[in-house]
């Protein structure tokens, strides 16, 4: 009998300690794949950020190092310099990328750091209590906007990949999801794109996942990407925001 389908060799094999009905998951599934159809585990680097991927160097079978809270890229800027020959990349949530590491993500575009960077933005604070985010939705419920996100008070959520698109050192902006079998194609061919760049030594790019977190939204896992895909999507548009076309 053909085995048509197997657990890749880009992850280790401890359960996932997220939620029932998170897309991390799905997400982790796709950066592990890619790591193996382009045979760079062995010289892969995860840079684990804190939030609900805090553990995230559980699962991925490559080296790993646990950065500060929004300290991601930083980390991942010393471990490309000191190990240039190594693909560097980090996984981080909005919190910790769009709040507390805005500075960080935004310099390391603008030296044009040669690395990846995963970014999954599920509107919220997940890990910490279902707080409002940087990136919760205008009029969006949350443990810290109850009345729902008033953009008077609290201003309008940031678009990251807009804003990192706009910085000369990026080489590689995309914006995917992971909500059906075709935006999850979609989203792997973006996530290995963004490892050919810095193969290629193209310079800094990234992905950008919209994700669900369905018990910080109170909603089931079909409702969460609904939920994604009738109020998420249209704040978020979906596409490529920044493409050099590296060449090798």
């Amino acid at each position: 009998m053909s085995v048509i389908f197997k657990k890749t060799k880009g992850l280790t094999d401890t359960p996932f300690t997220y939620c029932p009905g998170c897309t991390h998951g799905i997400i982790h599934r796709l950066v592990a794949e890619v790591l193996e159809e382009l045979n760079i585990i062995d010289r892969s680097v995860l840079i684990a950020s804190v939030g609900c991927s805090v553990m995230s160097y559980e699962f991925f079978n490559c080296d790993a190092v646990q950065a500060a809270h929004g300290r991601a890229p930083a980390v991942a800027t010393g471990v490309k310099r000191v190990r240039p020959d190594s693909i560097v990349f980090t996984y981080q949530g909005d919190g910790d990328l769009a709040s507390i590491g805005t500075g960080e993500i935004v310099q390391a575009a603008h030296r044009g750091e040669n690395i990846t960077v995963i970014f999954v933005n599920n509107a919220i604070y997940g890990m910490t209590g279902g707080q409002m985010a940087p990136t919760t939705l205008p009029g969006q419920v949350t443990t810290t906007s109850p009345y729902g996100r008033d953009t008077h008070l609290q201003g309008e959520p940031i678009r990251i990949s807009e804003m990192i698109a706009t910085i000369p050192g990026a080489a590689f902006v995309e914006r995917v999801t992971v909500v059906d079998p075709l935006t999850i194609r979609k989203a792997k061919t973006a996530i290995k794109k963004a490892f050919e760049v810095q193969l290629r030594n193209g310079g800094f790019s990234m992905v950008e996942v919209l994700s669900s977190c369905n018990i910080g939204w109170g909603l089931s896992p079909v409702d969460s990407l609904k939920f994604i895909k009738d109020k998420m999507v249209p704040y978020y548009p979906l596409g490529n925001f920044k493409d050099k076309g590296v060449q090798s």
